[in-house]
């Protein structure tokens, strides 16, 4: 049995696959029928999902500023909320990462993958008892192409052309073929909502397992099973209560003792502390999720390139990764593609702490006085403790960074993509595509390094319909050069999402896509009493 089907087989068990699902990937990768048959039944028998109990998550990232507009999902704790009531039209498949279906079923692309045909499911119900229409679907995507709506999937979603609906099928005709469309319609922020969302944004209805009862932004969400879903192999909790817990300590208090049955974002620090408690286990996924410092490239005194180059020859990425994620991770070299995704850019050298360079280009640079660093334990898990080690890093460099600690609540609204130098963290995307399009295209709202580069711009549209895997694979190495060596993202890690729960809960499935099961935790698990 193969890594893949060692994969398709856990799912089975935790209740993440039906039966022809299961028997399509098994024999799409080779496997016999009688062989798959056999190894579906084992699998369904190995643990069959208990149904039933109260499900408590308790996650940072939560702030008062949270909206319940998926165009504006922000933090951690709305991903999570979101993934709870909401569906998107593809997923990605945790292990691969490839498109697979949602509330599309299925889809076709043109020869030049320049128009996109998508089967919508039929016979699917909103939490108000409508059921899906394609007018839905396409009023959801014009929403979230209309820039005053301001979607975090804006970027995203840039090259589409038209919209339109044909019979049962979504048809989207795009500006130049894109090859990863299908995987794009897999983003957090697209939730398919009644009439797309227009007439209330925040009303919580979609076609999720579970159904939003309470909402109060940054302190709890609460959630009621939705008895009408379309899939069965979710949603096997009866009810669901995510609650704001920003402070880590307390997080760890509320799973040591069992008040809450999920939390995310451990400090890799307490891991061996929390390995201590009887009830406890450790969810640890590699991912392409990573932490980073970034510069705004169009503000003083971050707008000159050798000060930039100055600040990333003085990050010692190994002690980082080390002290900060205590193992938990890899290094990073400056640019937010590692080799979990298709077309990684191979042989680029390696950044490494370099106090003398680093020394060089601050020379050369002309700045004089100290660099403000804002950030916040809510930026990372470690995220203070890592501006402290990055300032003692860049003193052997005679650069002196003034560090300043802000509060949690807010962060994401005052201070990242506001201020012109702090820390923060990205989960990753589906696709290279999807990733320098969210924050690296210069038009990208969440553009939070102000990186702004026509160059760069046009090489991403170009390789986004380039069908040639060898000539994108030149394209995407070409731009993480560009971002690496010219752009603001100092990125020294790749994290380990690294989560933890008690032994009650089963099923977690661990998901390459993005951190707490790629959002997903809370329909996917169950709880054995």
């Amino acid at each position: 049995m193969n890594d893949y089907t060692k994969f398709l087989a856990s799912r089975v068990t935790a209740g993440g696959l039906s039966r022809r699902e299961f028997m399509g990937r098994a024999m799409a990768a080779g496997i016999t029928l009688a062989v798959a048959d056999k190894l579906f039944t084992e699998s369904a028998e190995a643990a069959e999902p208990k149904r039933g109990g109260h499900l408590k998550l308790g996650l940072e990232g939560g702030a008062a500023t949270d909206s319940n507009d998926p165009a504006k999902f922000l933090s951690q704790f709305m991903f999570c909320v979101g993934r709870c009531w909401g569906d998107m039209l593809v997923e990605s498949d945790p292990l691969t990462g490839a498109a697979v279906p949602a509330l599309a079923e299925s889809w076709e692309p043109s020869k030049d993958a320049a128009t996109w045909t998508f089967k919508i499911r039929k016979g699917v119900k909103f939490h108000d008892g409508k059921e899906l229409t394609i007018d839905d679907v396409v009023a959801t995507l014009k929403r979230h192409t209309d820039k005053k709506s301001e979607s975090g999937a804006l970027g995203v979603l840039g090259s589409i052309k038209e919209i339109k609906a044909d019979g049962g099928n979504l048809v989207l005709t795009l500006s130049e073929g894109n090859a990863d469309m299908p995987l794009l319609l897999s983003d957090y922020h697209l939730v398919i909502q009644p009439n797309g969302g227009v007439d209330d944004p925040l009303a919580s209805i979609g076609t999720g397992p579970y159904k939003l009862t309470s909402f109060e932004a940054g302190v709890r969400a609460t959630f009621e099973k939705n008895k009408d879903d379309w899939r069965s192999d979710r949603g096997y909790v009866d009810s669901i209560e995510v609650i704001g817990m920003n402070d880590a300590t307390a997080r760890i208090a509320a799973l040591s003792s069992g008040q809450v049955h999920y939390i995310n974002r451990v400090d890799p620090k307490t891991v061996n502390l929390l390995k201590r408690a009887p009830n406890v286990e450790i969810l640890s996924t590699a991912g392409r999720g990573h932490y980073v410092f970034i510069m705004h490239c169009d503000k003083a005194p971050f707008d000159n390139n050798d000060l930039r180059l100055a600040l990333k020859y003085a990050m010692d990425r190994e002690t980082m990764v080390q002290k900060i994620l205590g193992g938990y991770g890899k290094v990073g070299n400056d640019f937010p593609i590692n080799s979990t995704y298709a077309l990684f850019p191979e042989g680029i050298e390696q950044r490494v702490y370099d106090p003398d360079k680093a020394a060089f280009h601050y020379k050369k640079s002309g700045h004089s006085g100290s660099v403000l660093l804002r950030t916040s334990e809510v930026a990372f898990p470690g995220g203070v403790d890592a501006a402290v080690l990055y300032q003692e890093s860049c003193k052997k460099a005679g650069i002196e960074i003034e560090v300043k600690r802000e509060p949690g609540d807010g962060y994401w609204t005052n201070v990242w993509n506001v201020q012109p130098f702090s820390t923060s963290y990205w989960g990753g995307r589906p696709t290279q595509d999807q990733m320098y399009s969210t924050a690296y295209l210069s038009t990208a709202d969440w553009n939070d390094t102000k990186f702004k580069r026509p160059d760069f711009d046009k090489l991403l549209l170009q390789a986004r319909s380039e069908l040639d895997e060898a000539k994108r694979k030149d394209m995407y190495r070409a731009m993480a050069m560009m971002v690496r060596d010219e752009g603001g993202v100092i990125l020294p890690m790749f994290n380990d999402f690294v989560n933890a729960s008690t032994k009650q809960v089963k099923g977690y499935v661990h998901d390459i896509g993005n951190d707490m099961s790629n959002g997903y935790v809370a329909t996917r698990v169950w709880l054995d009493a």
